[in-house]
């Protein structure tokens, strides 16, 4: 289980989810019960009745940025830019006055220190330095940058998506609970909430819980080792508040179950929790890498979508409920025709 070559399966190209469903709950739901492995078929509108009085719910609230522009050197060639870390960026601008980072770049040829980029109207950048295939630019903006962001740029689609982000992208590429600036992908498992989902939850009796953490490109960096175990994964950035500790240490005490929507939540959630099972607010890098053979200290139970061969966050949930149970409900999803990836359907496991 420790090889990389445990974690890879086929899935027919026709299964990426390229475009999200019409409605967001429309989405289907793959029940996993781990005690058993057993699965079961609903629509992820059926998660209210998997639900119960006394459950805490806990989503990142972490706001998708539009991270991906367009520009033109000097000389006409054309440049694409996906800006990596907002949050450095932004501090950077309080210190110096200008928005400056790290990011990654696709042009023709290596783009030269010193090179303007112009993305339009209000909005340039200049390449400060290169260094193992990062680039760290200065961005220019007239006025307020933020908004020169929101007009210039476009939402960080995936790469396996193989499209264009386009206008309504900006809408359903974000959890209707986003709130704070910071990541360059969707922590897509919340993409299947409403308000009204989460109206009709909180009804029930489900408490609801917020933490941040800024999902980095990192996410998609894949696993280049055979061994998973000498993996250095990413780090990102993460939040969480005292009010949220607080909910999760009273539902943990209480033996009401605390369940994470997506592997940033859960990956957030473990990071902060000590070995006693005590979640501590707090703010900082997180940089947990969990694989089968990891001991939950937190997460009774999560949801989340189904994701790519050889990924962490497939090892992540292999290890929440056992790689060949994984492995069986996913050879279930295909034979099914689930939808995969970031605008595809969803899984509870509990």
């Amino acid at each position: 289980m420790y090889q990389l070559s445990d974690y890879r399966f086929d899935l027919p190209e026709e299964l990426i989810a390229r475009h999200p469903e019409k409605e967001r709950t429309d989405s289907r739901l793959l029940h996993l019960e781990r005690s058993t492995g057993e699965y079961h078929h609903r629509n992820f509108a059926d998660l209210a009745s998997l639900l119960s009085e006394g459950d805490l719910l806990v989503v990142n609230n972490t706001s998708v940025i539009p991270a991906r522009l367009i520009g033109h050197k000097e000389s006409g060639g054309k440049v694409e830019v996906l800006i990596l870390d907002y949050r450095e960026g932004m501090m950077a601008k309080d210190r110096e006055g200008h928005f400056s980072c790290r990011c990654l770049l696709k042009a023709s040829k290596r783009v030269k220190p010193g090179t303007p980029i112009h993305f339009g109207e209000g909005l340039s950048a200049v390449v400060e330095s290169f260094d193992k295939g990062v680039y760290h630019l200065r961005f220019l903006s007239e006025g307020d940058f933020d908004a020169q962001l929101e007009a210039h740029g476009k939402m960080p689609l995936p790469p396996y998506i193989k499209r264009d982000a386009d206008a309504f992208d900006k809408k359903t590429y974000q959890t209707v609970y986003a709130k704070n600036r910071g990541a360059v992908a969707a922590p897509t498992a919340g993409l299947h909430f409403t308000e009204a989902f989460m109206s009709a939850i909180r009804a029930k009796g489900v408490e609801i819980a917020e933490l941040t953490l800024h999902v980095g490109y990192g996410t998609f960096e894949p696993v280049r080792v055979d061994d998973i175990r000498e993996h250095d994964i990413h780090t990102e950035w993460y939040e969480v508040p005292q009010e949220t500790a607080d909910a999760i240490n009273k539902a943990k005490a209480d033996g009401r179950r605390v369940i994470a929507v997506g592997t940033t939540s859960v990956r957030t959630l473990e990071f902060a929790t000590t070995e006693d099972g005590t979640l501590h607010p707090g703010a900082g890098a997180c940089n947990i890498f969990i694989y089968p053979g990891y001991k939950f200290k937190c997460v009774d139970a999560m949801v989340t979508n189904f994701h790519t061969p050889e990924s962490t966050l497939l090892m992540l949930v292999s290890a929440f409920a056992g790689r060949d149970t994984i492995f069986n409900a996913y050879e279930e999803a295909v034979k099914h025709r689930y939808r995969f990836f970031s605008y595809g359907d969803a899984m509870f496991i509990a």
